[in-house]
């Protein structure tokens, strides 16, 4: 049997690839995801953050994570899920606020620096433009055996850490538990719990195509997997037809997303070259995937009577590239990040006939928080 039988043989839709006690993975669909956690959950509130995929952009969300510690308005999520760039900040979020000093020396004292280091003749007789092995040797650097623990720890209590990767060969998103890796990964926990990772962040023809080894069906499976931005640039787990309707005296659903990047591209000129027009659409069409993602997802979770709080980087914030990770770059947008969080001037909120209001605290003058942003505010006028 082959990997796609025994993952189409599950015929779900949205499923999540788990891996089980005795070391088998089995992809889970949402509907089974959602009833374990409210039967974890009790009369606890369900609460989902998302991050985006956004390159360079993760800088934005880990001074989110970060900035919301601080301001008093972080809880522990239900559910950690990442895409990407954000994939790498989502074990941190998931975590909580005792390893936010390490994920805050990653991006403000040089941590992503030299990620891009080009190959000789790469693009043309390689499979990338770029080296992976400084997005590896990151990960190894952090992805360590305390935050394996860590993370193994709070999925024992129910919690999930979710992150996509896309696959090569199908060219579909899949799902990874990280959580349940943790747990039963065995003496390969590290490579795997590494390799995912690595997967869900490489940018394919910028970095090489991950091999990903698991046990299913009773047999080793190999795949080849890119950036699960690929395919989705953030998702909600449970998927939004599986979440809880909201009705009178059931705790409220929290949903928070987190977008790495703008939500329109700053009008520029672009030069009368193949490789420059090509960036250029490239950027057009993954911008207007995100929008359109947002918007579906804004959408399907408000006809469950759910509140969603989102987040994206205002194009006013002077953001040069999606792949400048120079630590004077990194070190501004983590900055910026934090303090919006932390004024509790990061949320958009899009809830049935009211936006929440927040004070203006403990931010410079002439900064331009996303709660400011008008462009960025129109999602959450889509549904009042």
């Amino acid at each position: 049997m082959t990997t796609v039988d025994v993952i189409e043989s599950q015929e779900v839709s949205f499923g999540v690839r788990t891996q089980a006690a005795d070391g088998q993975f089995e992809v889970l669909p949402s509907s089974l995801i959602a009833r374990r956690l409210q039967a974890q959950l009790g009369d606890r509130p369900l609460s989902i953050l998302a991050l985006s995929a956004g390159g360079a952009g993760a800088a934005f969300g880990a001074g989110a994570v970060v900035g919301l510690a601080h301001g008093e308005t972080r809880s522990a999520f239900s559910v950690v899920t990442g895409v990407s760039a954000g994939a790498l900040v989502a074990p941190y979020a998931f975590l909580g606020p005792a390893w936010d000093q390490e994920v805050t020396a990653i991006y403000t004292q040089g941590g992503s620096e030299g990620l891009l280091r080009r190959r000789i003749f790469g693009a043309v007789f390689g499979s990338s433009m770029y080296s992976g092995t400084p997005l590896r040797q990151l990960i190894e650097r952090h992805a360590g055996d305390a935050m394996i623990q860590a993370v193994a720890a709070e999925a024992a209590r129910g919690r999930l850490l979710l992150v996509a990767t896309t696959d090569l060969a199908t060219g579909e998103p899949v799902i990874w538990d990280l959580g349940s890796v943790a747990m039963h990964g065995g003496r390969d926990t590290q490579q795997l719990f590494r390799t995912i990772l690595l997967a869900s962040a490489s940018v394919p023809g910028m970095f090489p195509p991950v091999t990903v080894r698991f046990r299913a069906g009773g047999h080793m499976h190999e795949e080849t997997h890119v950036d699960g931005a690929v395919t989705m640039p953030f998702f909600i787990a449970p998927a939004p037809d599986d979440l809880p309707q909201s009705t009178e005296g059931m705790p409220p659903t929290v949903v928070r997303i987190v977008i790495d990047s703008r939500l329109r591209d700053v009008p520029r000129a672009t030069r009368a070259t193949a490789v420059a027009i090509f960036s250029r659409g490239i950027s057009a069409g993954l911008t207007g995937m995100m929008r359109t993602t947002l918007e579906w997802t804004v959408a399907a979770i408000r006809q469950r009577g759910i509140s969603v709080d989102y987040a994206a980087i205002p194009v006013s914030y002077p953001l040069r590239s999606a792949f400048d990770f120079g630590r004077d770059a990194q070190r501004s947008l983590f900055q910026y990040a934090a303090t919006c969080a932390e004024a509790g001037r990061l949320w958009k909120r899009v809830q049935s006939g009211d936006e929440r209001a927040a004070e203006r605290r403990g931010v410079p003058e002439g900064t331009k928080c996303p709660a400011d942003d008008l462009f960025i505010g129109r999602f959450a006028a889509l549904e009042n």
